[in-house]
């Protein structure tokens, strides 16, 4: 038999290198994901290294927007005037995410808006919140099932009197809300019965505040550390009682944020459904801007 030693050479050295590119590929990615959990350890080091801001630097931070949503679904005859700001078409919310994620939005959670504010860790490009109050079941079917096409993630306050229940409005399943929770979400406290929060009574904060922590906590297995008042409405007196039951920090809407405690009064905007996606990006814009970067 006659061997071809120039063609046997080339395929040796052929295969050296392939075997080398291979070994320094594996290096270098090795390399990569070593930098990586690095940084995240370190992260972790300073922050909790870090003395925590006070009212007047977090304040002082440029605000992140928040967004709030209710029931996705068409607008009935019978819904009423007040209604509609809550109200959005599946459509419509639809056509408001593509247009965050095409403008180039990246979704954070409580725990990284908590940390950015008190410890001036970084975020993502153009953050931005999501956030859904009162547990409605087309929050999970419309609301995830939309986030989830984009790879975003949201916040689901939840109303634990509701959970399970069926009627003209049907509601999430415990289920359901640890599925959110399994996927990366973030379950989050909304009371009991959406009592007003200026109303509470010493009894309220066993029965709107505890025990609701306590049911979410059983079904999603994870610590609920945030907190959405009711219509958006707050009790300056009562705000670092809010502390002293488990929360990090609490969403109130639009109205001012109180100086002394601004982790208790983290604005949020409702996305009315009369928006086009067009009106929606001038209203962020125009409610988050203001603040010093």
């Amino acid at each position: 038999m006659k061997i071809n030693l120039k063609t046997t050479a080339q395929s040796l050295f052929t295969a050296i290198f392939f075997a080398f590119t291979l070994i320094s590929c594996s290096n270098n990615q090795a390399k990569e994901n070593a930098e990586k959990l690095n940084t995240s350890i370190e992260t972790k080091v300073d922050t909790a290294q870090q003395k925590p801001a006070d009212a007047k630097t977090i304040l002082a931070r440029r605000e992140v927007p928040v967004l709030c949503y209710h029931q996705i679904r068409n607008a009935l005859a019978s819904d009423s005037k007040r209604a509609g700001d809550d109200i959005i078409s599946p459509d419509k919310f639809r056509d408001h995410i593509k247009m965050l994620a095409d403008s180039g939005y990246h979704t954070v959670l409580p725990d990284q808006l908590y940390n950015y504010l008190v410890f001036g860790a970084k975020l993502p490009e153009k953050p931005i919140m999501i956030t859904f109050d009162d547990t409605d079941m087309d929050q999970f079917t419309v609301g995830n099932a939309t986030l989830k096409k984009y790879g975003f993630k949201g916040v689901y306050f939840i109303m634990t009197v509701s959970i399970g229940r069926k009627g003209r409005i049907n509601y999430m399943t415990k289920e359901n809300i640890k599925q959110l929770s399994d996927e990366g979400n973030t379950i989050a406290s909304h009371t009991y019965d959406h009592k007003n929060f200026a109303h509470f009574t010493d009894e309220d904060w066993k029965t709107q505040i505890d025990e609701p922590t306590k049911k979410l906590e059983e079904i999603t297995g994870k610590k609920v550390e945030y907190f959405a008042y009711p219509y958006g409405v707050f009790k300056a007196s009562n705000l670092h009682k809010l502390k002293e039951h488990g929360f990090k920090a609490a969403f109130i809407l639009s109205t001012a944020r109180d100086e002394n405690y601004p982790l208790y009064t983290i604005r949020r905007i409702i996305d009315p459904g009369r928006y086009s996606a067009k009106n929606l990006y001038y209203s962020i814009n125009k409610s988050f801007n203001k603040t010093k970067s």
